[in-house]
């Protein structure tokens, strides 16, 4: 029973069902509330942004199945998180509207949004609305499946058999090594600060983790770099941190 539970628990299982995560995304913080109860009340586990950029690094950190997305927003408003998030991910996405805002439902529309409720909604519809997107994402084959392998240049992670090759040539790593790796490459190009890359792979709090980092990244660049003086894929960005990309 105790291993029936921690798996369940793992999965995000309840009752047997997949609980689906979704993320709402509006400014106005009573207006999230709101949404999150009534989504909680059909069995999904809520998260919450108030702007753009708040959206966006939630979905990078989680596991999301749907959004929930106000289109006026500061700091970065609905439809250019819209045109950030489809850079990367279909996950399906609900704009909340004003009736006043229907050139921006348009534009929504075009770069990428899968549907849009009108502020006030009617949560019956917008329940329905919810579990329509849903099951289209994930019944009809249009969910994101667990990816596998990663490569870049000349290396290549399979992380169902936890191998590293470097040219095809396997290459041996520890488990933080590993880590930090495996990260790296499901956001290739992307640049990360130690604190970021010390908070993703330990999980825990960065204090004093600036020389861990360095130290843990120049025994990646001896395994996998042929001049670690000069690398080719692990390099460093100034004044930000770390990136992973094949630039020679």
């Amino acid at each position: 029973m105790i291993a029936l539970f921690e798996f369940m628990k793992e999965n995000n299982l309840v009752g047997g069902v997949k609980m689906y995560h979704i993320l709402v995304c509006d400014d106005e913080k009573d207006i999230v509330s709101a949404l999150e109860i009534y989504l909680k009340a059909d069995g999904y586990k809520v998260f919450k942004a108030y702007n753009g950029i708040e959206a966006l690094e939630i979905i990078r950190q989680e596991e999301i199945h749907l959004v929930l997305m106000d289109i006026m927003m500061p700091e970065m408003d609905g439809i250019q998180a819209m045109t950030k998030l489809r850079e990367s991910s279909n996950v399906p996405v609900i704009l909340l509207t004003a009736k006043s805002e229907d050139t921006d439902k348009v534009l929504g529309l075009t770069v990428g949004a899968d549907d849009y409720i009108t502020k006030p909604f009617n949560p019956v519809e917008l329940q329905a609305r919810v579990k329509s997107q849903l099951r289209r994402y994930m019944q009809l084959g249009s969910g994101k499946k667990q990816q596998d392998v990663y490569s870049i240049g000349g290396i290549s992670m399979n992380d169902k058999y936890k191998e590293v090759t470097l040219d095809g040539e396997e290459v041996k790593l520890t488990k933080i090594e590993y880590n930090i790796l495996k990260f790296f490459m499901q956001h290739p190009g992307e640049s990360f600060s130690p604190k970021e890359i010390y908070q993703k792979v330990w999980h825990d709090e960065s204090y004093g983790t600036e020389n861990t980092v360095a130290v843990h990244i120049r025994h990646l660049r001896e395994k996998l770099e042929y001049d670690p003086a000069n690398p080719r894929y692990l390099k460093a960005v100034w004044g930000r941190g770390y990136k992973l990309e094949d630039k020679k």
